[in-house]
């Protein structure tokens, strides 16, 4: 099973003072399990494109940190430059990597929403996947007159309310947060200065106005020259070649000609590929005739995970180590929770006996995948949480200033290594929702198996919550601390309440007790 990772690609405000986007850097990085995989810069532009990559909490937690540093450090109401922004943080997409879904992203989006909106009093907006209308899927739409007209606009305009937070602006302005498939950020640069060209070719090229599907465009003065600034939103639809050999032809209508590309941040290797095979002809070519691809299929062949091996998981449990410990061992009980709740589901779908709940059956069997892969990724998420703790407390303490840093860091792991265990205390619970159901309506046959799946999951709320509370001890009366144990107290409530529906049920149907 894939190990769930996301990407996200936040746009800040800034990029004339490299001591501010190295803080927003350092702010992201500080987050363990992070991969910061590209920052690109454009003065003209005063605008810094970040990449990172991760698993899904900790991505969250990345760029949550990152927006916050960058509310504290750029004033929007002294911020110039030539893309068009409404916020500090302007956009935070997420995409999907490898066993995360699109939903899933969305999810991600509309959470991240909401605690900035409630921790940092910025107003932010859903797009793409993640717009709660069709007329906020466009960025553009949401971006209209920028900074300005939307701090004019926000507080008397129905249609410019924000989706969480304050209808006014502060100097951080708006955030627009969302899910979306692959993009690529593409500039082409003209052999001229003539800035009013560039705008005839973007609106040429644009789908807004008329021009190819899947292509946004904007035409602007970079470095002296006229620029073709492009998202490519679908590039299998709308391929990279096709794109700029009409920007060529368009160009030489005008006289002029591309004088090079310039990609913005990362893109994927198959739209690299289709742009050789475009260029080169290659009709007949095949994507694992690619040498690094071949190899990399070989070495998955042969390869074993270290810890994803139920085998190597228990012998790394049983080890004298901290780590893998309760936290990782309950995020394991509740995966099988769900996979037995997805077995469930897979028994009843197809069975003419069930037809009258197979729609249902089938939502649970997607529920209960994505809890299955995200508790999967918590086992390794728990043990790093831990190892973060272990780093902190070897931070040196000699002076008052490192004593204050070393305190502020065993602070910071130590919450995280309490929101680990209390994410798979939260979903745990929703596994135990998914078997209750599994068990009144799913196959008659597979009772017994949804129970053990109920049973499953109930084990990982126990042993979450004892990790919860272990982790939290030494913080005091901390209020996210105090925060998070009353949401521990009404999981273990609600998860009762749950059994005891189930109980019934599981009595009724198959003559069977919940122990």
């Amino acid at each position: 099973m894939p190990i769930p990772l996301v990407e996200c690609v936040p746009n800040f405000s800034e990029a004339r003072r490299p001591e501010v986007v190295e803080a927003i850097v350092q702010a992201i990085s500080s987050v363990p399990g992070i991969y910061l995989l590209d920052r690109h810069s454009d003065v003209d532009h005063n605008r810094t494109v970040l990449t990172l990559a991760g698993r899904p909490a900790d991505t969250v937690e990345a760029v949550f940190m990152g927006i916050a540093k960058a509310a504290d450090l750029i004033d929007l109401n002294q911020h110039r430059g030539e893309h068009p922004r409404i916020g500090a943080t302007d956009v935070v997409p997420f995409i999907p990597l490898s066993g995360v879904s699109m939903q899933e992203c969305v999810e991600l989006a509309r959470n991240l929403g909401k605690r900035v909106a409630e921790e940092l009093d910025i107003p932010v907006y859903l797009y793409e996947e993640a717009a709660t209308s069709p007329e906020r899927r466009n960025l553009e739409n949401i971006r209209r007159g920028e900074y300005e007209a939307l701090r004019d606009e926000i507080a008397t305009i129905p249609e410019r309310a924000p989706d969480y937070g304050p209808k006014k602006l502060g100097p951080a302005g708006a955030t627009v947060i969302g899910a979306r498939h692959f993009l690529v950020a593409f500039n082409v640069y003209l052999n001229t200065e003539d800035v009013a060209i560039a705008r005839k070719i973007a609106k040429a090229i644009r789908y807004s106005s008329g021009g190819l599907r899947y292509v946004k465009a904007l035409g602007m003065l970079v470095e002296g020259r006229a620029q073709v600034s492009l998202n490519l939103t679908n590039f299998q639809e709308t391929p990279i070649p096709r794109v700029v050999e009409m920007i060529r032809r368009e160009a030489a209508r005008y006289g002029t000609a591309i004088h090079h590309c310039e990609l913005v941040g990362l893109i994927p290797e198959a739209a690299i590929l289709d742009a050789a095979v475009w260029h080169l002809q290659l009709d007949q070519f095949e994507p694992d005739q690619v040498l690094e691809r071949r190899l990399e299929v070989a070495r998955q062949a042969t390869a074993k995970s270290e810890i994803g091996a139920p085998d190597a998981f228990l012998d790394a449990l049983a080890a004298a180590s901290p780590a893998p410990g309760g936290g990782s061992a309950s995020a394991y009980s509740g995966a099988a929770g769900a996979a037995l709740v997805a077995m469930v589901a897979r028994l009843t779908i197809g069975k003419k006996k069930y037809a009258a709940v197979e729609a249902r059956m089938i939502a649970i069997l997607e529920r209960a995948e994505a809890l299955r892969r995200s508790l999967s990724a918590a086992v390794e998420e728990d043990a790093a949480a831990f190892e973060a703790v272990m780093q902190a407390l070897k931070l040196p303490k000699g002076n008052p200033v490192e004593i204050e840093i070393r305190q502020r860091a065993i602070d910071q792991a130590t919450i995280q290594a309490g929101r680990v265990p209390l994410g798979v205390a939260r979903q745990a619970v929703e596994v135990l929702e998914l078997a209750a159901e599994a068990v009144t309506y799913g196959n008659i046959n597979a009772i017994s198996d949804a129970a053990s799946g109920a049973a499953q999951a109930r084990a990982a709320l126990t042993g979450a919550g004892y990790n919860v509370q272990i982790n939290l001890l030494n913080l005091g009366s901390q209020p996210e601390a105090e925060q998070m144990l009353l949401e521990l107290t009404e999981l273990v409530k609600k998860a009762g309440e749950i059994e005891e529906k189930a109980r019934v049920q599981l009595r009724e149907r198959g003559g069977l007790s919940l122990l």
